[in-house]
């Protein structure tokens, strides 16, 4: 008889029971739908009551239990484990010709089998860039996993499996009585991944332990599924993405697309990309937008899958060799390849930053030969432990410029060489600065020349006073035959000048004077932006003429004055202020101003375009939209939009963007390679949001 108060052995394990469900269930809102309904505490709360339970109880513990992901000694070696179907490969596809081949040779052994070819219907998603696996379950409760192996043997990384949440280890009960029972034996089909994000956090741990890092997310995937110690699984942020079944018991299914329904309905993470086409006009579309918006993902796709829908025509087509008939890979030209860095240039800034680059024996990266990569700053290159001479994974994603994602130590032999910022500026030889508290390495040289070219391609740039036809080939070419120094030489061009230069007729020396001369219309703010003060975007530009609409205005305002404007802090402030107070500064004003470029706002605030591009057209001027009153911070490179087009996004639905992390700061959006903003952001609680969580906000407002 159960004391008075206490619980008895029954409302226990009712009570264990009911746990067990509730996590389930919030492991699938949170894994699989990506919808969580309750927060962390609530959760953690349910999972430590499960946990404290079972340990008082251990008789009660279940194999399925939530608590039960991790457990056991590390192993010595895998076992292995007999496909009960074997697990085929897929025949490639690596253009629009051979998949148009493909789509006809399927047509026409479906012919041949006795079918209607009219009736094909094709089954389409993402090819995912894992690692295959089958997982084996029996009465719907998850036995065993293997890797493909060989395609009829795999290894055994059962323990390993059990570590990843969005993985079921028991299936969700049929939703209605028409959705079929559950079968005795199946092998689920599925591929394990790492998410970009976690990805690139993966990397910086090892690199700040001293490992060697992972060259892709695939890598990294597949070496983290194959630990011998599932706790070092368990510490990683795996995923899956289930694509299909092996072996069924009974094997219930007519088509791919009633098994890619059923699994989602028994709590298997299926891809929601998943789509259906009857005509290779429909193949060649959906396999085009795929590749066109890889980028916008949170996983790697190399390719897409197509497959017969019918399991009938997929078992009358059969396989030749490994690879069946019935289905193919298209697969996309690669964004990451491996190539040697020869070398680390300089290049100086208009501002006199020092701005490291790759030099590269060139390589082919996502269907374009690549040279030069991007290295972001010294730092990035210590953090990386990147080397002249290493053997380097590089990156393309989009239009974006290609990246160094990390070197290849491994096959490192010694003599390459470790990088070293110049102490001198390699334009003009004056020792370099770094001013405490700041990444960057400048020259402070006013009359270096790579500055004042710089300077000049920043003024006639489109996002600046768009200056048609005055390119920075051009540019460089009239500084070189000393015709233009600093902007104002551009208007004392004269005819005479340009009809010697290569390239030039009477034609398009009348049009580059007529585009000098037209762009002394353009808006004060974009005037302020092409003057080139340090830490001033056009979104900065345009808040200081919101304030102060002259350049009077301007050359009098105090740092204090322009600090109290929204979203200017004391460090732009003081920048700002300090160049309108420098000598040089203010006489090349006074000589713009002369020769009639505009100073002053059109009315009280100035409506010029923000950056000039033709994706910011239009944009509404910030702080009337749903997202009215919230700042945000940019910081890293994003993968699919400039800088100026994400604070157009941002500003047309009310949103402002500022350069510096502060407690009033809604929201920092994070790219490849963030600086000290980010830390600053996690120190002060600030929610971070990568490209995608970007989008998705701003899609929740009608932004986009």
């Amino acid at each position: 008889m159960a004391e008075a108060g206490r619980p008895t052995d029954e409302e226990v394990s009712r009570r264990l029971e009911e746990l067990r469900s509730q996590i389930r269930y919030h492991d699938y809102r949170y894994y699989v739908l990506d919808s969580p309904e309750i927060d962390d505490a609530r959760y953690d709360s349910l999972f430590n009551e499960l946990r404290r339970s079972e340990e008082a109880h251990p008789e009660l513990v279940t194999f399925d239990s939530p608590t039960q992901r991790v457990g056991g000694e590390p192993l010595a070696a895998f076992g292995e484990v007999l496909h009960l179907k074997p697990m085929l490969s897929l025949a490639n596809a690596k253009d629009p010709g051979e998949l148009a081949a493909w789509h006809s040779r399927v047509l026409k052994l479906v012919a041949e089998a006795g079918f209607d070819p009219g009736a094909v219907r094709f089954s389409m998603e993402p090819k995912i860039d894992g690692l295959a696996v089958s997982l084996r379950y029996e009465a719907g409760r998850f036995v065993t996993g293997a890797t493909r192996g060989n395609g009829v043997v795999g290894e055994d990384v059962t323990r390993n499996l059990r570590t990843i949440p969005a993985l079921p280890l028991t299936m969700q009960p049929a939703p209605d009585a028409e959705a079929g029972a559950i079968p005795a034996l199946m092998e689920v089909r599925g591929e394990v991944y790492l998410p970009l994000a976690a990805f690139a956090q993966l990397n910086e741990q090892r690199i700040a332990a001293g490992e060697s890092t992972f060259a892709n997310p695939r890598n990294s995937a597949a070496g983290s599924l194959r630990q011998l110690d599932p706790h070092v699984t368990a510490s990683r942020p795996l995923s899956v993405w289930i694509y299909g079944v092996g072996y069924v018991d009974g094997d219930p299914f007519t088509s791919q697309s009633q098994v890619l329904a059923w699994l989602r309905d028994r709590g298997f993470r299926v891809n929601p990309d998943v789509r259906t086409a009857t005509t290779l006009d429909e193949l060649m579309a959906a396999c085009r937008r795929w590749e066109e918006h890889r980028a916008d993902l949170d996983y790697d796709i190399d390719g897409v899958v197509i497959k017969l829908d019918s399991r009938r025509m997929q078992s009358a087509l059969g396989s030749a060799g490994r690879d069946p008939r019935w289905a193919v890979a298209y697969k996309f030209a690669p964004t990451t390849a491996q190539t040697r860095l020869i070398k680390i240039g300089i290049n100086v800034g208009r501002t006199g930053t020092l701005n490291p680059f790759a030099v590269l024996e060139p390589v082919v990266v996502g269907g374009v030969t690549v040279g030069l990569a991007t290295l972001h700053n010294e730092d990035d290159i210590r953090r990386k432990d990147l080397r002249e001479g290493d053997v380097v994974v590089v990156q393309r994603a989009g239009d974006v410029i290609p990246q160094v994602v990390a070197p290849l130590t491994d096959l490192r032999t010694g003599a390459e060489r470790e990088f070293r910022m110049p102490d001198e500026c390699p334009s003009c030889g004056t020792p370099v600065v770094r001013t405490l508290g700041e990444v960057a390495v400048r020259c402070p040289n006013q009359e270096c020349p790579a500055k004042l070219v710089e300077s000049l391609k920043h003024f006639v740039s489109r996002s600046a006073m768009d200056v048609d036809g005055v390119g920075e080939k051009l540019v460089q070419r009239l500084f070189e035959l000393g015709l233009v120094r600093d902007p104002s030489d551009l208007y004392h061009l004269r005819y005479e000048d340009l009809m010697p230069l290569e390239g030039f007729q009477d034609k398009a020396a009348r049009n580059v004077l007529a585009a000098i001369e037209a762009s002394k219309r353009r808006s004060f703010e974009r005037v302020v932006f092409a003057l080139g003060i340090p830490h001033v975007g056009g979104q900065v530009a345009g808040w200081l003429v919101e304030r102060f609409p002259s350049i009077e205005a301007l050359l009098t305002a105090t740092a204090e004055e322009m600090g109290r404007v929204e979203g200017i802090g004391p460090i732009i402030a003081e920048t700002v202020a300090a160049w309108f107070a420098e000598p040089r500064n203010r006489d090349l004003v006074d000589r713009l101003a002369a020769l009639g470029v505009r100073m002053e706002a059109e009315g009280a605030v100035a409506t010029g375009g923000r950056t000039g591009t033709a994706f910011v057209a239009g944009v509404a001027r910030q702080g009337s939209g749903p997202l009215s009153g919230k700042t945000f911070v940019l910081t890293g490179t994003l993968s699919t939009l400039t800088r100026d087009e994400a604070t157009a996004l941002i500003e047309a639905a009310g949103g402002r963007v500022t350069d510096s992390v502060s407690s009033k700061t809604a929201f920092v959006v994070a790219g490849g390679s963030p600086g000290s903003k980010l830390a600053k952001a996690e120190t002060l609680g600030i929610p971070v949001l990568d490209e995608q969580g970007l989008r998705a906000l701003l899609a929740g407002v009608g932004a986009t």
